[in-house]
Formats: C-alpha cells, sequence, structure tokens
C-alpha cells in the first residue's frame, strides 16, 4: 500500500498522529488511519503510547451511525507547556500557551532594544520565571522558550545592530534553564495561526507582519520556509520604486522606506496641521530636526515612540482627518502591491494580516489588500486568495515563538518526500 498522506512530512508516525489529532480538535482512530494512511495496528500502538503519556486522552463517542459508537480523542491541553518570547525594539512580549497553542497568560513589557542584552536576558529569565509560576503551571510540564525577533540574518535592523553578534538564546537558555528555540518573528506568527486551526489545509499560506519592520511568514503544507539563511518573505524589501527614498537595508524604493510605521510617522511629522492635529511628540523616530533615521525605531525607546506616534496617525485617521487618512491608505497601496508580488510568485491560498501595526491600522490596510488581489493577483481565475486580520495580530509573534517549541519538540518535521506506490507498511517510520 502507499505511504501515509499527510505522515510524510514528520520524522516518526508518533509525531504524525500527534499533529493531525491537533489539527482535528477530536478525532477517532478510525478517523486517524483515514487521515494518515497507518494501519489500524499502528494507529493502536501509537495512540496508546500517547495516552501512557499523557498527551492525548478520550473524551466522549461520536454519535452512532449504526454501529458501536466510536470512541474520539484530543489532545490534553494541561499536559504540557510552552513560552513564546519576542524581541521587538517597541518591547517585548511573552506568552505562555498550552499544548494546544492557546494563550494561557501573556503580558508586554516596554524597552528592549536599547537595552544591554546581557541584562536583557537576564530581564527575560526572571520574566519567564514569573509567567510559569504566577501561572500555576509545573515547571517540569514546560518545554521550552521560543525566542523570536527581526534580529537575525545579515541585515538586522538599525535599532537592534548591538544584538547581531550576541549569542541570545545560548545566554537566554543558561539563565532560564530551558530549552530556546530561536526564529524570525514573521515565520513565527505564520506557524502560530497555523497551530491554533486557524488555517486548515490550506497549502501554501503567509502571514504579513508589520510591527517595527515589514515582514511575511511563509508556510508551505504546514512547513515554515525560511531560505536559505532565515530571511525568505522579506517583502519590507520589495523595490517598488527604483528612484526612491533610501532604505536602511542599501537599497532605494523598499515598501519599508515608502510605507512601513517610520515613513508614516515621518510624513505626518513633516505636516504641521497633522502632527497638531495628532499630537505628534518631539520625541520619536526621527531625528532631532524630525528628518529621516537609518532605520524603523532606532533605539528601543525611538522604536516604542514610533510605535506610539504611528497609532496616534491612526486614532486621527478614525476622527476623519483627511490628510492622516491619506497617509494610511497611501502606505496600504504601496503594502498591497508588495502583498500581490508574494501572493503572484508563492500563488498563495489565504494571507493573514498580522503584527502590532496591523493590529491598530487593520481597518485601512485590509480592503486595500483585498482590493488589489481581487483585480490584480495573476491566478485570480483559477482560485481567489482569501485575506483576513489575525485575532491576536499584536501578540501573534510570541505566540508563534511558543508553537516553534511545541513543534520542535513534539512534532519534528523533515521534507516532504513522494513515497513509492508499493512500498510496504513494514517499511514505514515506525512509532516511537
Amino acid at each position: 500500500m502507499g505511504g501515509p498522506s499527510r505522515a510524510t512530512p514528520h520524522t516518526t508516525s508518533r509525531a504524525a498522529v500527534l499533529d493531525v489529532i491537533r489539527a482535528a480538535g477530536t478525532i477517532s482512530r478510525a478517523g486517524l488511519v483515514a487521515a494518515t494512511g497507518f494501519t489500524g495496528a499502528t494507529i493502536s500502538t501509537v495512540v496508546r503510547a500517547l495516552i501512557d503519556d499523557g498527551l492525548v486522552r478520550e473524551t466522549g463517542r461520536a454519535e452512532s451511525t449504526g454501529g458501536k459508537p466510536r470512541v474520539l480523542l484530543q489532545l490534553d491541553h494541561g499536559a504540557r507547556y510552552a513560552v513564546g518570547v519576542h524581541l521587538d525594539p517597541m518591547g517585548v512580549t511573552y506568552a505562555l500557551t498550552d499544548l494546544t497553542g492557546a494563550v494561557v497568560s501573556r503580558v508586554t513589557r516596554a524597552d528592549a532594544g536599547g537595552d544591554d542584552p546581557a541584562a536583557m536576558v537576564a530581564r527575560t529569565a526572571r520574566q519567564v520565571d514569573s509567567l510559569v509560576e504566577g501561572a500555576g503551571v509545573e515547571r517540569d510540564r514546560v518545554l521550552g522558550v521560543g525566542l523570536v525577533s527581526a534580529t537575525g540574518g545579515a541585515r538586522p535592523l538599525p535599532s537592534m545592530r548591538h544584538w547581531a553578534h550576541f549569542p541570545v538564546a545560548e545566554e537566554l537558555e543558561r539563565a532560564c534553564g530551558l530549552p530556546v528555540v530561536p526564529g524570525n518573528d514573521a515565520t513565527a506568527a505564520a506557524l502560530g495561526e497555523y497551530w491554533s486551526g486557524g488555517v486548515g489545509e490550506t497549502s501554501v499560506f503567509a502571514a504579513v507582519y508589520m510591527g517595527t519592520g515589514i515582514g511575511a511568514g511563509i508556510l508551505v503544507d504546514g512547513i515554515p520556509y525560511h531560505g536559505a539563511s532565515g530571511n525568505a518573505g522579506e517583502i519590507g524589501h520589495v523595490c517598488l520604486d527604483v528612484d526612491g527614498p533610501p532604505c536602511w537595508c542599501g537599497a532605494r524604493g523598499c515598501v519599508e522606506a515608502l510605507a512601513g510605521p517610520a515613513a508614516v510617522v515621518r510624513a505626518a511629522r513633516a505636516d504641521t496641521g497633522l502632527a497638531r492635529a495628532a499630537e505628534l511628540g518631539a520625541a520619536g523616530a526621527g531625528g532631532a530636526d524630525g528628518g529621516p533615521t537609518d532605520g524603523p525605531g532606532v533605539g528601543g525607546r525611538a522604536g516604542r515612540y514610533e510605535a506610539e506616534e504611528f497609532a496616534a496617525v491612526v486614532r486621527a485617521a478614525r476622527r476623519g482627518e483627511p490628510t492622516a487618512r491619506a497617509l494610511l491608505e497611501r502606505s496600504a497601496r504601496y503594502l498591497a502591491a508588495a502583498v500581490r508580488t508574494l501572493a503572484n510568485v508563492m500563488d498563495l491560498d489565504l494571507l493573514v494580516l498580522t503584527g502590532p501595526g496591523l493590529a491598530v491600522a487593520g481597518s485601512v490596510y485590509l480592503p486595500a489588500i483585498r482590493s488589489e488581489l481581487e483585480g490584480a493577483f495573476f491566478a485570480r481565475a483559477s482560485h481567489p486568495v482569501e485575506v483576513r486580520l489575525s485575532a491576536s495580530a499584536a501578540t501573534a509573534p510570541a505566540i508563534g515563538a511558543a508553537t516553534m517549541v511545541l513543534q520542535s519538540r513534539l512534532v519534528p518535521l523533515r521534507p516532504r518526500v513522494r513515497l513509492p506506490e508499493d512500498l510496504s507498511e513494514s517499511a514505514a517510520p515506525a512509532p516511537r
């Protein structure tokens, strides 16, 4: 018989079965056989082991269709936990999730990027301890800490350059005594959406993230696509104007330079009437003369002010200030053009808008992106791209960071392979 259909990205039948139960919510053993392609004997062995380990429990019976009602299975939500930490110039967000990725507790602390890295790691470890203890979770049930930021890759944000060569993951692991899984904030946000069940069976999915910068996380059949250096999805550096303003990455006319929160704030502060109407302060993302900086949110404090002033521009637009509305609509059109490029290259099924910037301004950006994809997406005659705003846009990277731990420890992945049609069940990965 053929190999397992949904199981092929996973390293073991145990991981495959666990992932199917997670995605289904509740499912019978017969349902697992149909979903994975494993034999009934393999499913029985794996499920028994998962129940013995406390990861899965039986939860009632399905409605009878004439025979004996089937016993339903689901994850034991409180069996394991994970902590997610999102490090950003605007602040640090912590989230504690259960085995399903549901948030048990979360907290945000201001002022991250301007801190000394060693001092920040010590404070982060204390906050992780506090989060776990405050939730009444036993320490041995915590699988680890996911740590995400925009500091990775060859070009970290200017505001986080002093973190570039600091071994933050290793130091945090030493400080808190838990395994640490590092990653990219936009990819983490996408993984969090998938793990929580909000993505379903979508084959190619992306989460567009707007925070201090702009990026995207991409999942193909539930597997994050990282690229050669972990920088896949950097749509903030798609060029929209070859003669446009310089970007901190070294190019010109990038989406971030034209449409990012820092660009919106600079344009708003340059308009005296709007700056007054939005009550923009003297301290912010701009230099001493209010001109452009070398990147978004230089320094942790500046990054926080920039986020606050972007939110102030959004509030002014909601009050009917026409210049504020025009600035945001222009930004949304630029971002929509970049998103269309991503959708065309990856042939997306679903797009979720997330991050603190889109949490406050999603009402402007969502319709602009939908309109762009409905009218100009290359494959629109074959299928639409569903676009929606994340239900947890402000804290999505931290939640996704926790799910990185859950996935790496419970459902490790390998590249998908096509199994020969005549592969026998005995040659399939044995359950652990």
